[in-house]
């Protein structure tokens, strides 16, 4: 399968790693100046490479090349391109692709089978451009992020992004299991607005089912209790509980050394502890910090509780259980990276290994790269 992507950023992007994962050829084209994201370091990254660490988030497995669409070289080289292609994955504002030759109709012309992908801030008929944190804070995400009583937080990932590139990724293998059948390719469009708004889930329900907002309530949720609250205990710990069902509270209250809680008029159902939810929150809050952090948390795994630590990133990505998720580093870029597929299947794998984020323009040279007969 060949992707040709000229998509940047991230949500794009992560659509291209994701097909490089499982086997695709996959040709990213930057614009002379390169993604922008080349240049998205922090303090302590090489200032002397271009390819930052928010880069190499999305771009294992593929060819960079430059093209400058506005030319009609530039043009002539994506259309040729393109009449060869599986995917393209463009993340144009609307009316942008017309412009430079790139749109679906331009470029299925001499493709009928080409599918397209495109990723739009608010869909084909508004021409702003889309930007993940803007995105945040328009769809109700930051508004709901933060404890009660607090200014409205950003999530510290580009989770619309993220959200747009799985909407985008189902799209486009529901394309691919649609040519199968008929032959012919097709155009998928999707926005990061009506990604996040779809991604609302239970939140919006609430209000479409009761007219009424969701409130900010830290990490905690707004239908169970406990459930996400963070909790510190006697050794430092920090820890969370996801306590879904009244046998768990029970389970719980036993592991705690406070059976009674169980019984307690205020706390005996789930509705109960929502509706007391500060008493009860207090009461674990003083009990945790009496305890053993991990010792609480390895009695509620083997009771089969869920809770778990909270662990800083590095932690997150050092533990056994990321090993699966991990790219290993190459000769030319000495560091691991992430993957993107999560899936696993029992008749195929993806990728072991994949080669490392390109430089701008890494694969311009290679033969026949740029030529429709190759």
């Amino acid at each position: 399968m060949f992707v040709l992507e000229l998509a940047s950023v991230l949500a794009g992007p992560q659509v291209g790693q994701f097909f490089a994962e499982l086997g695709a050829t996959v040709i990213k084209v930057e614009a002379p100046s390169g993604d922008v994201t080349r240049t998205w370091k922090t303090a302590s990254e090489n200032s002397e490479t271009d390819i930052s660490a928010y880069f190499a988030a999305s771009n294992w497995g593929k060819k960079s090349i430059v093209l400058d669409l506005t030319t009609a070289d530039g043009k002539a080289a994506i259309q040729a391109l393109a009449a060869r292609a599986d995917i393209v994955l463009a993340s144009y504002k609307p009316g942008d692709a017309e412009k430079l030759g790139a749109d679906y109709i331009t470029l299925s012309a001499a493709n009928p089978r080409l599918i397209y992908g495109h990723l739009t801030g608010y869909g084909p008929a508004t021409k702003r451009a889309g930007y993940d944190a803007v995105l945040q804070a328009e769809a109700g995400f930051m508004y709901l992020n933060g404890p009660p009583g607090s200014e409205p937080l950003k999530m510290p990932v580009a989770l619309i992004d993220l959200l747009a590139a799985h909407q985008l990724k189902e799209g486009l293998l529901t394309a691919l299991y649609q040519r199968t059948h008929t032959g012919r390719g097709t155009y998928v469009q999707t926005s990061l607005l009506d990604s996040a708004l779809a991604s609302l889930a239970n939140q919006a329900a609430t209000w479409l089912v009761t007219g009424h907002d969701p409130k900010p309530l830290g990490s905690g949720h707004p239908g169970i209790v406990p459930y996400g609250t963070v909790y510190c205990a006697a050794d430092g710990r920090h820890l969370v509980l996801a306590v879904g069902s009244d046998r768990q509270f029970g389970l719980l209250c036993a592991a705690l050394a406070r059976p009674d809680w169980t019984t307690h008029p205020r706390f005996q159902t789930n509705a109960l502890r929502v509706a007391n939810r500060t008493a009860l929150e207090e009461l674990l809050r003083q009990r945790i910090g009496e305890v053993n952090g991990d010792e609480l948390l390895q009695t509620l795994e083997k009771q089969a509780v869920p809770a778990g630590a909270v662990r800083t990133v590095g932690e997150a990505i050092r533990h056994e259980s990321a090993e699966r998720m991990i790219l290993p580093p190459t000769a030319d870029f000495p560091h691991s990276g992430l993957r993107t597929v999560a899936f696993q299947s029992n008749t195929w794998e993806s990728a072991a290994a994949l080669t490392s984020p390109p430089h701008l323009a890494q694969h311009q040279a290679e033969n026949g790269l740029l030529t429709p007969e190759s």
